[in-house]
């Protein structure tokens, strides 16, 4: 720093006041100049080649790449006769990449040690017996996700106020960190997942990870290109993050509704309305907890209970339990689907369902069994699978069980609008093609 200031302001000197006092010839600043710089470049060589501390390094390769030729060479007053004298850069090539190559390794090294520490420390607080934090009534350990986000961050961006091609080198090193990070992240969350189930916070502690997720998911949308393969192994992996602790906070309600929903069949549908009140009040009682879930988490667990209810109605409605001969007994069965089809509607877009595209499928087959004209069922039935692509002849050969009126030829002609086809589920949510017919 001192070479560097006295430099600047020699030569301000000789440029203002004693270049004038020679003749041009005699290139005064030149002399000056050279006589300066070799000076400088020899104390910097020296400098290089001593065992120096990260921190020296990092100076050093700043005054290389940076200050010398940026701020100096630069300078306003200066900047036209150093250009005429063309000096070279303060350390051998050969140097400073041994220099940069050291800078390079240590501050991979130091990143990788920093995230892994905090990695720990993470894992220490999960064990501890207390309830994560909360921020705008969301649980969360906020600090994980701005800890690792900014030391990343942080040593590209001191990379890169060395130059552009350190920065470039060092950012391409440390594109794997955050996923190898996510990877060690999901790992220790499915073991604390599995061991700590007694764990008095247990489920505050899986949703303040599922929050965590949003941010490291926000940086990657927004920071990285949608080609790099980081990126896509970044976002799969919090997929499962988040996934996998949906699955943890939904078992027990799922669990509680299984008996819940073999009553329609039980009682032959006579009591729908009623069986429908008890799960909406159980799944109710679910419900308050995910709100600790930030929204748009809170929005997919919210779908995923809309998808499971609508689902688990359909698996009963294709369990060939109940077989109606007459019109009238079909009208009041399509009756009751409406009804319970409106109430689940209703009850879970109050709580924030945004699955629109599962509204119409209890309506739909609820039409078909009210249905008595062949062409009208033909019409409905090639309406549901436009809308629901992924049904298939299984499917709507269990459900028409129902409708015991039909002739063999009557339903081989309905089954006829359904492609019998076994292929994976086309584009878009699945909602049959999870549901196997016995």
């Amino acid at each position: 720093l001192h070479m560097g200031k006295t430099m600047k302001e020699d030569l301000t000197v000789v440029v203002k006041y004693i270049k004038q006092l020679y003749p041009p010839e005699f290139n005064v600043f030149s002399t000056y100049a050279e006589l300066y710089h070799n000076y400088f470049a020899s104390q910097a060589k020296k400098n290089a080649e001593s065992h120096l501390e990260d921190k020296d390094i990092y100076l050093l390769l700043s005054w290389v790449h940076n200050i010398y030729p940026k701020d100096m060479r630069k300078d306003h007053v200066l900047a036209e006769e150093l250009e005429k004298v063309k000096l070279g850069s303060l350390l051998p090539s050969s140097l400073s990449k041994e220099l940069e190559k050291k800078y390079l390794d240590s501050e991979e090294a130091t990143i990788k040690n920093s995230l892994s520490k905090c990695l720990d420390k993470e894992i220490q607080r999960w064990k501890e017996d207390k309830e994560p934090e909360k921020l705008n009534g969301h649980f969360q350990s906020e600090l994980l996700a701005i800890f690792v986000i900014q030391s990343i961050y942080s040593g590209q961006k001191r990379a890169k106020d060395i130059s552009a091609a350190v920065g470039e080198e060092l950012s391409h090193r440390l594109s794997k960190e955050l996923p190898a990070f996510l990877k060690s992240y999901k790992d220790a969350f499915e073991d604390f997942k599995e061991k700590s189930k007694k764990h008095r916070y247990y489920k505050p502690i899986l949703i303040a990870n599922i929050n965590n997720c949003s941010n490291f998911r926000d940086y990657a949308e927004k920071n990285m290109a949608e080609k790099d393969d980081n990126k896509a192994s970044i976002l799969s992996t919090l997929g499962d993050i988040e996934n996998s602790g949906f699955d943890v906070l939904l078992q027990q309600l799922f669990a509680q509704l299984k008996p819940i929903y073999k009553k329609f069949t039980e009682n032959k549908w006579d009591s729908s309305n009623e069986i429908m009140n008890e799960i909406i009040k159980t799944t109710s009682k679910h419900i308050s907890d995910f709100r600790t879930l930030k929204d748009s988490f809170y929005h997919a667990i919210i779908e995923k209970i809309h998808t499971r209810l609508v689902k688990e109605y359909i698996v009963r409605l294709l369990k060939r339990k109940v077989s109606l001969k007459t019109p009238a007994q079909q009208q009041n069965l399509a009756q009751h689907i409406s009804k319970n089809a409106a109430d689940l509607e209703a009850f879970c877009t109050s709580n924030g369902s945004q699955a629109t595209w599962l509204n119409s499928a209890l309506p739909k087959l609820a039409e078909i069994i009210r249905l008595q004209d062949l062409g009208a069922i033909k019409i409905e039935v090639a309406t549901l699978a436009t809308t629901y692509p992924d049904i298939r002849k299984r499917h709507l050969e269990a459900f028409l069980h129902i409708k015991s009126n039909l002739s063999r030829g009557e339903l081989k002609s309905i089954l006829g609008y359904l492609a019998d086809s076994t292929a994976s589920t086309p584009p878009g949510a699945p909602l049959f093609s999870n549901i196997n017919v016995s």
